[in-house]
């Protein structure tokens, strides 16, 4: 079955370690799923209203993954998912999302409903931001 992976692709300053906070991270996608699947269990699913066919979207955990300081301009996976009957086309990053201070290690809870962020690390003494934040989503073959 498809395997499809979010990227991300952002400017930071003073953070790192940006990702989905948890294995339960509500992702809000807009999907498209005309084709058919089905299965016992999955993370999402599906049914069609017309045919009654049921589609799906697993999360494989193995792939969760955070966007680094190293990382800054270049897209990188933070999550692959396993589609059955469904693409997703559209990602709302919203709240939840976790990063921390590149020097000190502070913890910092963010927002991404902007696409962007700001704050202070005062540990650090430094300004820390989430800039020019960019998601889409790609056909992987593992």
């Amino acid at each position: 079955m498809p395997k499809i992976a979010l990227q991300i692709q952002a400017q930071m300053e003073n953070i790192t370690d940006l990702k989905p906070d948890g294995e339960d991270f509500r992702y809000y996608m807009k999907d498209s799923y005309p084709l058919t699947g089905g299965r016992g269990h999955a993370t999402l699913v599906l049914k069609c209203k017309l045919c009654k066919r049921e589609n799906s979207i697993d999360i494989l955990k193995d792939s969760l993954d955070a966007y680094t300081i190293d990382d800054v301009g270049k897209y990188k996976n933070i999550v692959k998912f396993d589609c059955r009957g469904v693409s997703p086309l559209e990602f709302s990053p919203r709240i939840g999302w976790v990063a921390k201070g590149v020097e000190s290690n502070t913890p910092f809870t963010i927002d991404m409903s902007e696409k962007e962020w700001f704050d202070y690390d005062e540990k650090s003494s430094e300004s820390v931001s989430i800039t020019e934040v960019l998601f889409k989503f790609v056909h992987v073959k593992h």
